[in-house]
């Protein structure tokens, strides 16, 4: 199966290496690195570890990951996204992917609920809003997952049918909720997961942490309301 990996950057100089060499040589096809207006040298520091980089200039987690789906080759069968921060796993990779090349399943989700966390890893504020968007979506559509990861495998038929949309924080649920909506089969696995290198510019500050919980929780509201 021709495996495909998105990895979505924004000055991740100090870490895009480490993600690179950890992904498995023998899995997977080819690496996209989406440099999402990035101002240090995470472009050349991905391309020197033998990555395609594209560029997308819209700031955003969803438009870089748009950008990446846009420039997957013709014949990749099943996509993975990994952070550029070297919290998730990389190695891991063939836990998500091996449901799919059995015909088991459409979409898998590395859950680091269900997996090994390094301590200070998941702050509590990004637990709490996990927590809370999980709940979320059981309630409305009866689906219990326990994480919004962003390592995660999806075939990519499957990933056509979602029609993704979202340009930033929302990405990940909107994934998560379009594919109960579309009736994939989704499964989670345990991933495992430690401190990013660098600080987080998301949950590593309060406007950051408030921007994305809200933008989920509005998204959950999008979808929902788009469903009644």
């Amino acid at each position: 199966m021709k495996v495909s990996v998105v990895i979505p950057a924004f000055n991740e100089e100090a870490s895009i290496a480490l993600v690179l060499d950890a992904i498995p040589k023998d899995l997977v096809s080819e690496v996209i690195v989406v440099d999402n207006a990035s101002t240090d040298g995470t472009p050349s520091a991905a391309r020197e570890r033998g990555a395609r980089v594209v560029r997308e200039p819209r700031r955003g987690y969803g438009s870089a990951c748009l950008r990446g789906i846009e420039s997957l080759s013709a014949d990749a069968e099943c996509v993975v996204f990994v952070d550029a921060d070297f919290s998730d796993h990389p190695d891991e990779m063939p836990t998500l992917v091996e449901p799919i090349a059995r015909g088991e399943a459409d979409l898998v989700i590395g859950s680091r609920m269900l997996g090994r966390r390094e301590p200070g890893a998941l702050l509590p504020q990004a637990y709490f809003g996990n927590r809370l968007a999980c709940f979320l979506i059981r309630r409305i559509w009866g689906f219990r997952y326990t994480d919004l990861g962003p390592f995660r495998a999806i075939r990519r038929e499957s990933l056509d049918r979602l029609r993704m949309r979202d340009t930033n924080f929302g990405w990940t649920v909107e994934m998560q909720v379009r594919a109960v909506q579309e009736g994939l089969r989704i499964v989670e696995r345990p991933v495992s997961y430690r401190r990013r290198v660098g600080a987080s510019k998301i949950t590593g500050t309060v406007s950051g942490t408030l921007k994305a919980g809200a933008k989920i929780l509005y998204t959950i509201g999008k979808l929902w309301l788009r469903r009644a």
